[in-house]
């Protein structure tokens, strides 16, 4: 896991959702050349995000890329997701892989140390770390990481790190810079004006080894 760790953040509710314009999105993204993409819509129930996965996925498998669902288990392997990422209330680390049964690579959310560590010891796959910076995609963000603290976990981890909070495509050198292999980059792509143009910016950050 290199590059550009693309997300799309569906905060519309289930009324006011506009299923094209979320695979709109999604192309975007994919056409960025992600190393994988995530699908995070807590506003939606069940049912909602089930379709929505299963609209996205064709998009990634034929793109090459992996896919992702943000904290449903269930619907992961309902979907026949590549991998679900799951926060520190989701289901327990223990208790995702005993229920996935190595079908799909698990990521864990992490905000400091003692959370990493306990997720590599857990087997995860690949960790979140952050937010590195200040972030205003999450209502109720953790507290700020930093660069330090990012560099300390990439070389430490004997999996990936995916750096995301409050990064943007001025900073995104700085996070390459700290040897984390991967960053997500939520807002910063979103309101660019060439959001395939802005993913690229961040996947050249991180030049392949």
């Amino acid at each position: 896991m290199r590059g550009y760790y693309a997300i799309v953040d569906v905060a519309e509710d289930a009324t006011r959702i506009q299923p094209a314009l979320i695979q709109q999105r999604a192309r975007d993204l994919l056409a960025a050349g992600p190393c994988c993409l995530q699908l995070r819509a807590k506003a939606l129930s069940a049912a909602a995000l089930r379709d929505v996965a299963r609209a996205l996925l064709p998009l990634c498998r034929a793109a090459g890329v992996p896919f992702c669902l943000n904290d449903r288990l269930d619907l992961a392997l309902l979907v026949g997701a590549d991998a679900v990422h799951l926060g520190q209330d989701d289901l327990p680390l223990a208790q995702a892989r005993r229920i996935a049964a190595g079908r799909l690579r698990i990521g864990i959310s992490t905000h400091r140390c003692e959370q990493a560590q306990a997720a590599i010891a857990g087997g995860a796959d690949y960790l979140g770390f952050g937010p590195i910076f200040d972030t205003r995609s999450k209502l109720r963000p953790d507290p700020t990481v930093g660069l330090e603290a990012l560099r300390a976990i990439c070389a430490a981890s004997p999996v990936p790190v995916v750096a995301i909070g409050g990064i943007t495509l001025d900073t995104i050198a700085a996070v390459a810079a700290t040897g984390a292999p991967a960053a997500a980059v939520i807002s910063a792509i979103s309101n660019a004006p060439d959001p395939t143009v802005a993913g690229r910016a961040v996947a050249a950050a991180f030049p392949p080894r």
